[in-house]
């Protein structure tokens, strides 16, 4: 699957900082440690929707993981998934009377100009779940063969992961069980299903159905993988055993991580999975949740023809910290232009103060992790700053541009 477009990423001088990041399974910031090429896998979207800023934030949150790891000079290997098969583009496409496999492909093609518009670094590599079912297959045989995959007998062809095989199940999410089963039933889970050993075990092998699509199984049987094996097998097959960082929205830390943690240390033998699990928080709207449920959904592509500036929604969603769950209001959006403005401003100016004292003030923020907030604050005294006529550094206000695209992807 082809991943959207790049652009060019200004190099800066001096000296960068190592990134420190919040680890969900240790409960603390600590600094990341790429050894070589610093590798990173976060989950990406099931097409059934456009892109809404609730994916935005998140996929900015490790767009600046990457850029904050090219600065300090590490090779990025960083790898972003497609569901484009599962429950709920099915659903939708069967609302709406529409094929699946259209359905899927429109909705990917718009995310990736979202994507651009935005101005993300692309992934490495941006692979679907269809197209990764015959190393999915090879994988979920292995359980199987391994012991710590069963089959039910009820005729249906499905298959279950055994999570009394992975016996630190839990310590990503660090949840009681009582919580667990809870977020599993809110999730996608089936803790209720009959003839499952453990209510937690979840689903690696959906057994073919009528009227929902299938693929050759093997020994498995036709069906379709599961959600939480799709991306074990993905990340393991493209970035090794382990890797630095599994990132995706909060919503995701349990079951998903949880869950393909444990599948890809099940079946390499090696954990943890990753050295940080980072997760970004949620989006709300005009105080309420922001969900489909609710239908009040904030899409990119809709702003985006509405002519707001994407600038301006990259810089209203880093104004608060990524592990934060916040509200997206039209003040945020009023926020956000009006600060962009002074910025631009700014830049255009003949001169200002230091640009390299900015630099390494917006480098030391972002490294303590990713705190937008006190980055965003040192770019904003500078333009006060310069606006005002003070400082006397006529190459600054080309530095600070250069700064501010290169580690916070702002383009001025």
């Amino acid at each position: 699957m082809d991943s959207w477009i790049g652009h060019e990423v200004p190099r800066l001088p001096g000296q960068a900082q190592p990134l420190a990041l919040y680890d969900s399974a240790r409960r603390g910031v600590f600094p990341t440690r790429p050894t070589g090429a610093a590798t990173m896998y976060v989950c990406g979207i099931t097409p059934y929707d456009a892109t809404h800023l609730g994916h935005a934030a998140t996929m900015i949150t490790f767009d600046l993981v990457q850029r904050m790891w090219r600065d300090a000079g590490h090779e990025v290997r960083y790898v972003q998934n497609v569901t484009d098969i599962d429950d709920p583009l099915l659903e939708r496409a069967t609302r709406d009377g529409e094929d699946w496999v259209v359905l899927a492909m429109r909705e990917t093609a718009l995310f990736r100009e979202d994507m651009e518009a935005l101005r993300m670094i692309p992934p490495a590599h941006y692979v679907g779940a269809v197209e990764s079912i015959p190393t999915i297959v090879e994988k979920v045989a292995a359980l199987l063969a391994d012991g710590a995959a069963y089959r039910l007998d009820d005729g249906t062809g499905d298959i279950y992961f055994d999570i009394t095989t992975a016996p630190d199940f839990g310590y990503e999410s660090n949840l009681s069980r009582d919580e667990m089963l809870e977020l599993f039933a809110e999730r996608g889970g089936d803790p209720d299903r009959a003839g499952k050993r453990n209510p937690l075990d979840p689903l690696l092998w959906r057994g073919a159905r009528p009227d929902e699509p299938a693929w050759p199984g093997d020994t498995l049987g036709p069906g379709r993988p599961g959600w939480h094996i799709e991306c074990a097998v993905i990340a393991l097959g493209l970035l090794g055993d382990t890797i630095d960082v599994q990132g995706g929205g909060n919503d995701l830390l349990f079951p998903h991580h949880e869950c393909s943690a444990a599948h890809a240390e099940r079946l390499t033998g090696r954990a943890p999975f990753a050295g940080h699990y980072v997760h970004a928080g949620m989006i709300g709207l005009d105080g309420e949740k922001m969900s489909k449920s609710k239908g009040n959904l904030v899409f990119v592509s809709r702003m985006r023809a509405d002519r707001v500036d994407p600038m301006a929604l990259r810089l209203g969603l880093i104004a608060d910290h990524y592990r934060s769950d916040r509200q997206w209001t039209d003040d945020s959006l009023k926020a956000a232009l009006d600060r962009l403005d002074r910025w631009r401003r700014a830049a255009a100016a003949p001169a200002g103060p230091s640009g390299d004292e900015l630099l390494a003030a917006v480098r030391g923020r972002l490294a303590d992790d990713l705190d937008t907030p006190g980055a965003l604050a040192v770019v904003d005294a500078w333009a006060a700053a310069t606006l005002a006529g003070t400082g006397a550094d006529p190459a600054a206000p080309a530095l600070v541009s250069a700064t501010v695209d290169a580690l916070l992807g702002i383009r001025l």
